[in-house]
C-alpha cells in the first residue's frame, strides 16, 4: 500500500488531546497534524522523535497534514514504526487479495465495514457459497516494551472487549471469527498487554476458548509505502 503523498520529515513537539499532535517541518514551520490514534503511544511520543507526515490536498480537511511514522531505537537500532491506526483495514484486504496471508485465502468475495451483532461493523467479512462466513477484526499494533516482543492494547479498550466477545458469539452462531492483528513495527512474537488491560485479556481468552482464532503479522515499512510480511506467533498472555 503507497503513501496517499509522498512522506515529508518532520520533529514532534508535542501530542496532545489525542488527536492532535505539533511538528517542526525541515524548514522551522511549525504545524499541527492529525494523529489517527487514540491509543496511549506508549514510547512513541517522545519531543524530538523523527517522524514523517503525509498531506492532503483536501480542501475541506481542518488539518492537511497525518502523522504516519516515527523513528524508534536510534541511534543504535532505529526503525519506523506506523502509529496510523487508518491503516491496517486497507494493508489487511490488501494482503487477503494478494493471497499473503494463508489463514484468511479461498474465500469469494470480501467485505468491508459489515454491520453484525448487537450495534458493530466488522472489518472484514469474507464469504464463500463453500464455506461459513468470515469475521475478520483488525487491531493495530504499535507498542513494544521488550525487544521483539510486540504487545496489544496499549491502554484500555473496553471497545476491543466488546468485539471479542462478538466474534465468540459469531462462532457459536457457526460462523469463522478471527482477530488479526496488524503489528506496524518489526517484531518477532506478538502478545496482550494483560497489565495494561486484564478485562481485555480476559475477553481474548474467553474468545479463544470459544473458537475465536488470533493471527498477527508485521508490516514491511519503507518511506513509500507499508505491506504486510511475515507472520508471527501469537503468544498467549
Amino acid at each position: 500500500m503507497l503513501y496517499p503523498s509522498p512522506l515529508v520529515e518532520a520533529r514532534l513537539l508535542r501530542r496532545y488531546k489525542r488527536f492532535l499532535a505539533d511538528m517542526e517541518l525541515a524548514d522551522g514551520t511549525v504545524v499541527t497534524v492529525h494523529c489517527a490514534n487514540p491509543g496511549a503511544m506508549l514510547g512513541l511520543t517522545g519531543p524530538g522523535s523523527r517522524t514523517m507526515l503525509s498531506r492532503s490536498d483536501n480542501p475541506r480537511r481542518t488539518l492537511q497534514w497525518s502523522w504516519e511514522l516515527v523513528e524508534v531505537g536510534a541511534p543504535h537500532a532505529p526503525q519506523w514504526v506506523g502509529i496510523n491506526t487508518a491503516r491496517p483495514n486497507a494493508l489487511a484486504e490488501e494482503a487477503i487479495r494478494a493471497g499473503v496471508i494463508p489463514e484468511l485465502a479461498g474465500y469469494g468475495g470480501l467485505r468491508r465495514e459489515v454491520r453484525y451483532g448487537r450495534a458493530s461493523r466488522i472489518d472484514i467479512l469474507l464469504e464463500d457459497p463453500q464455506r461459513p462466513p468470515c469475521h475478520v477484526e483488525v487491531k493495530n499494533v504499535h507498542l513494544m516494551r521488550r525487544d521483539g516482543l510486540a504487545e496489544f492494547p496499549d491502554c484500555v479498550t473496553a471497545r476491543g472487549a466488546r468485539h471479542l466477545a462478538e466474534l465468540a458469539d459469531m462462532v457459536r452462531a457457526g460462523s469463522r471469527a478471527v482477530m488479526l492483528y496488524v503489528v506496524q513495527m518489526q517484531a518477532q512474537a506478538f502478545t496482550l498487554a494483560a497489565d495494561l488491560d486484564p478485562a481485555y485479556a480476559r475477553a481474548w481468552r474467553a474468545a479463544t476458548d470459544a473458537g475465536v482464532e488470533s493471527l498477527a503479522v508485521v508490516t514491511d515499512i519503507s518511506l513509500t509505502e507499508q505491506r504486510i510480511g511475515r507472520a508471527i506467533p501469537v503468544l498467549p498472555p
